[in-house]
């Protein structure tokens, strides 16, 4: 349910009211906003029902969540929702750009990479220490070897870094290396590895997976968020379809999807969405164009000896040249970058 108190209400009351459904075994949810205070209660609304809230003198009104998905609903949250992942803000009118190669392979080429992606304008570095493959025989990353070279290029570049964690038994070592965790497609209906994402305390990158709705991903996130964790980030990385000219066919009406159904912020994956370093930049225009916060991008010191997903990609130079080419449809879309 959630409960919209009235112009006024002052936090006391709305201490009170959460203090009443909590004792009611419900779980509540406490979220402040500009014009309206909004208090959300998931869990049985027949006890809900025995406290009478729409007589309280400081709510104006009750209103049931129709959604499956409860916390991640924009009916429980109408006002978009902000993740800190270092010094940036995703889903503020800023518009973040996180990119890096797709396996940290040594402290070398990530470090060149870092260096080069970060003097372009990015604000994150992303990373893989483990690498869950389609093939046991390809490159399947350094695990812990890598998160340490991910937190020191990150600690000397300045840079935030995001890297995969692919089951619940990496996710203390990866929260302690990393500055947000990241799920890929293939564990995005790995309920009990969203579970105790939504028990740790850093920031969670979902991918959409490669045939999942839109409804899928929001409920994916709901297992998060119903553990503690709000700070989801919703990645839209294409998905699988008929089609055999791309990796995946990047689907940007889910960004819209998303920020309709949804308060998370939402962020596009471009080089899995293609699979193509030449369609790259044009998608990561697009998806500013479209209204998602930002963009996570593939990029490498050298693609050519790239131990994974080398074809997509972009030199430095490339990256570089995708920045530029990211100011007018970043300004156009009312945003800075």
């Amino acid at each position: 349910m959630i409960i919209v108190l009235k112009p006024g209400a002052t936090k006391s009351e709305a201490e009170e009211i959460l203090s009443k459904i909590e004792g009611q075994g419900l779980k509540p949810l406490y979220m402040p906003g500009s014009e309206r205070t909004v208090i959300g209660a998931l869990g049985d609304e027949r006890k809900l029902g025995q406290l009478h809230l729409e007589s309280h003198p400081s709510v104006e009104r009750v209103d049931p969540i129709l959604a499956a998905y409860k916390a991640v609903s924009r009916e429980m949250h109408p006002e978009d929702s902000i993740v800190q992942f270092g010094h940036s803000r995703i889903g503020s009118k800023a518009f973040a750009v996180i990119a890096g190669p797709c396996a940290v392979e040594s402290y070398e080429q990530l470090s060149a990479t870092a260096i080069a992606v970060r003097d372009a304008g990015a604000h994150g570095l992303r990373g893989g220490a483990f690498k869950p493959r389609t093939s046991p025989y390809s490159f399947q990353g350094l695990g812990i070897e890598g998160l340490k070279i991910l937190q020191r290029v990150g600690q000397e570049t300045g840079l935030p870094v995001i890297t995969e964690v692919v089951e619940v038994a990496d996710v203390d070592a990866v929260e302690t290396y990393a500055d947000a965790f990241q799920v890929g497609a293939r564990n995005m209906q790995n309920f009990r590895l969203l579970q105790a994402l939504g028990q740790a305390g850093k920031p969670v990158f979902l991918k959409r997976g490669m045939a999942a709705t839109v409804k899928d991903v929001l409920m994916s996130a709901e297992y998060i968020a119903s553990e503690g964790n709000s700070n989801i980030v919703l990645v839209e990385r294409g998905i699988r379809t008929f089609e055999t000219g791309t990796r995946n066919t990047l689907d940007l009406s889910a960004v819209c999807q998303f920020k309709k159904l949804s308060h998370l912020p939402v962020v596009v994956d471009p080089s899995h969405g293609t699979g193509v370093r030449e369609y790259v930049a044009p998608m990561a225009y697009a998806a500013a164009a479209c209204g998602a916060d930002g963009i996570l991008v593939e990029a490498h010191e050298n693609p050519a000896e790239a131990l994974s997903d080398g074809a997509q990609s972009l030199y430095p130079e490339q990256f570089s040249a995708l920045m530029n080419g990211l100011k007018p449809f970043v300004e156009a879309a009312g945003r800075v970058l």
